[in-house]
């Protein structure tokens, strides 16, 4: 009975928010699923990103909104040393935090706030870490940790970072959620409260959006931060909310329904018919993004590079890609999309083989096969629009040369934590890029950095490696092209992973949404979105 009036609750609760859209300027996006935590620093995932990052935090650098470019952020200007290694920031002025119903603070953002910040990321003898215990997998995984040598306040609006080494992408890399800033006044004041751990679901930042309250599994709402400092992407809606739904059908059924504005990840066989309602419009855009299938190169029998090559060789792509994706993706043949710079052209597609698979499977010591689990998304992701079909179409090619695949799968938080740990055999994963920088797909997934992390291969191979962090330390953009293109025969030679697809980005919603821009990296983000 109480589920049954939770139920009934919670569909009353949807069916005004049509009403409460007209009557409180409020923007109703359909989401895909639940942030794993408000506390963004501790997420690589871009659905924590979007509701914990984007709306309520700002980072020093940023990126123009719809485009790969940065911009000036929380930081108005910056210069950088003829060494490379000296970052000085010079910040803005008259940035205000939010006032919550759990915290008003009492002073602007400075520079207080952006050592403070670093300073938890990358300490783990900080008292708020010590009190709040958490991991920031991002921050290692973009090698922050060993690139940032020193962070110095010159004065209340001037910050001098110091390098350890030249990074190529760091302005790129802090301008990504990891660099979000915090109110050092108010992880203070949850310190001395005793309730550190209120900031994984009571965050504030000085972002275009103001947290207000998180129902778990079903919405999100913000309201407008009305003093926002960027007079050019201001919040144009009174209200947003996130109304959050894991089935595609049911997002694309509401904003028929006009229950919501927009919508997350369509699948591609509902697309013709959303193209078809005259009260619709879908933004559209090549997709930054390739979907995987990880190998866990520590457990058997996928530590064998010879059974890695067979599970992929046995992969029928001409079948499994227009099956999964439509026309709204293709075939993934290197761990980037073909619009990354440093992109191999010249290696090709993996040949289809079953015979080959088979004889490869025999030199690794299986020549009768193996039982193998193979974990299968809980959720719609832009790399992968139907995570269960994919593990299914997998489970019958690979039955042809003798591996039986037993399909797993977890709550998306859970499945992420596990897979990250290394806990399955074969994972469904995938990535879109988040700086435009090469390093975000070969270093930040398969580098030994990101063991623990988004590396879910937990691939740490010293030749790869080595290539990575000559490349990464180069400012030499003809010789880093010229290292991740030899990278990407290592990747192959290896195969911790097999690339399946890329897809089209489709972003449907309502025709009177105006100034919405698809990210080139995937994130939604409704600063400068209204409501005609």
């Amino acid at each position: 009975m109480k589920n049954l009036n939770l139920a009934l609750l919670t569909a009353g609760l949807l069916s005004t928010l049509p009403v409460m859209a007209q009557q409180q300027n409020t923007l109703i996006y359909c989401s895909e699923g639940s942030p794993t935590s408000f506390d963004a620093a501790q997420s690589t995932t871009g659905t924590t990103f979007d509701a914990a990052a984007h709306p309520i935090y700002n980072t020093l650098i940023q990126v123009k909104r719809g485009t790969t470019e940065i911009e000036p952020g929380l930081a108005a200007s910056w210069e950088v040393s003829d060494d490379g290694l000296i970052y000085t920031f010079h910040l803005r002025k008259g940035v205000k935090f939010h006032t919550t119903n759990y915290f008003k603070p009492t002073r602007d953002f400075n520079a207080d706030d952006v050592i403070y910040t670093f300073d938890r990321l990358s300490n783990a003898e900080h008292p708020f870490n010590k009190a709040y215990p958490a991991e920031f997998p991002y921050y290692k995984e973009m090698s922050l940790d060993k690139t940032i040598k020193t962070i110095e306040k010159l004065d209340d609006y001037t910050i001098k970072m110091v390098l350890n080494n030249i990074d190529a992408s760091f302005l790129q890399t802090i301008a990504m959620p990891i660099g979000g800033i915090y109110s050092a006044e108010y992880l203070e004041h949850l310190l001395k409260t005793g309730k550190a751990a209120n900031i994984a679901h009571e965050p504030l930042g000085t972002g275009p959006f103001i947290f207000q309250r998180y129902q778990k599994d079903a919405s999100i709402r913000y309201k407008a931060n009305k003093n926002y400092w960027d007079k050019e992407n201001m919040p144009l809606v009174d209200n947003l909310l996130f109304s959050i739904n894991t089935d595609p059908a049911v997002r694309a059924q509401k904003l028929q329904a006009g229950e919501c504005h927009l919508m997350a990840y369509p699948l591609p066989a509902d697309i013709p018919n959303l193209k078809k309602n005259d009260k619709l419009k879908i933004i559209s855009a090549p997709g930054f993004n390739v979907g995987f299938l990880y190998y866990n190169t520590e457990k058997e029998p996928t530590n064998n590079a010879a059974v890695r090559r067979a599970l992929d060789m046995a992969i029928n792509r001409s079948s499994l890609i227009p099956a999964v994706y439509g026309e709204q993706g293709q075939a993934a043949i290197n761990p980037m999309p073909p619009t990354q710079w440093s992109y191999n052209k010249d290696i090709k597609a993996t040949e289809y083989n079953i015979e080959q698979a088979k004889a490869l499977l025999t030199e690794a010591g299986y020549p009768n096969g193996f039982t193998i689990d193979l974990w299968s998304l809980p959720v719609q992701r832009p790399y992968n629009p139907n995570g269960r079909l994919m593990a299914e179409l997998l489970q019958s090619d690979w039955a042809k040369i003798g591996v039986k695949a037993n399909i797993v799968t977890y709550e998306w938080g859970e499945y992420l934590k596990r897979s990250s740990k290394g806990e399955h055999q074969v994972s469904m994963v995938g990535w879109t890029g988040d700086n435009g920088d090469p390093d975000n797909w070969l270093g930040n997934l398969f580098g030994c950095a990101a063991v623990n992390g988004s590396n879910h291969s937990r691939f740490c191979y010293k030749p790869f490696q080595k290539l990575l962090d000559e490349a990464k330390r180069s400012a030499d953009h003809e010789h880093r092209i010229k290292l991740y293109e030899q990278a990407q025969v290592i990747f192959h030679e290896q195969k911790p992973a097999s690339p399946i697809g890329t897809s089209i980005v489709n972003v449907p919603m309502a025709k009177n949404v105006e100034g919405y821009k698809v990210s080139p990296y995937g994130s939604m983000q409704f600063k400068g979105v209204s409501l005609k």
